[in-house]
Order: C-alpha cells, then structure tokens, then sequence
C-alpha cells in the first residue's frame, strides 16, 4: 500500500490540525493502521492506531483525549483529528499500515510492526 500523510502545517498552540492519510494501490480500510511522531532527535513514536482484529482504537496514554483517529471507508483515508495542541507535539506526522493483518495487540505501538510507511507531514505548534 502506498500511503501519503498530509494536512500538517503551523499552529499556535491550544489550535487544532486534521491530518489525513491516504492510501493508493488497494484499499486499506481493514488494515491495521498506525499513526507515529517523529521529533528531532528522538525515536519515532507512537500516537494512535486501528487495530482490525477487535475494531477498536488505540492511543498513547499522554494524548488521550486530545488527538482521535477516525477512518474513511468510502474516501480510503485515515485521519488524526489533534486538538488543544501543544508546542511538545512539534513532530513529523507518520501514518502507516500492515496489510498483511501480522500485528498482534502487543505489538500495536512498535513502529517496526508495520510494513507501509507513507511520507510524514510537518506539524509544528507555537508557543
């Protein structure tokens, strides 16, 4: 699957930006999929994901509450909805999928359990 993340952009912080991913090549609506961070100088992180086997959503414990990741089956996109942003959340935004259903619950927030990574999108939040 090749995906393209988008919609990233500047903001002051306590704003709100919608990312999206978008996936060519075959639908990934039933795939898991991932969202992940990247900050200078840090490892990637993880943010949120879908998890196919249960339906459910997943989110790191500190963005709980304020970022959602929703799906669009009909459009072929995954989105983040982030709000009441905060200059810590300054990264490149990552979506990513695994295609082939080989991630386990365990495994949801290890970015090296996905195999389809699209290009990130800058998010950057002012203080």
């Amino acid at each position: 699957v090749q995906l393209q993340a988008y919609g990233g952009g500047l903001v002051q912080a306590g704003g709100f930006l919608r990312l999206s991913c978008a996936a060519s090549g075959r639908s990934f609506s039933t795939n898991n999929i991932g969202w992940f961070r990247q900050a200078p100088g840090n490892e990637r992180e993880f943010v949120a994901a879908f998890w196919r086997n249960n339906g459910r959503t997943y989110y790191a414990d500190s963005l709980k509450g304020r970022f959602t990741i929703a799906r669009d089956k009909a459009k072929n996109t995954v989105s983040l909805q982030m709000n009441d942003l905060k200059p810590e959340d300054t990264a490149v935004y990552y979506c990513a999928a695994d295609p082939r259903g080989r991630i386990i619950l365990s495994q949801i927030e290890n970015p090296g359990a996905y195999s389809d990574w699209g290009q990130g999108t800058q998010v950057t939040v002012s203080s």
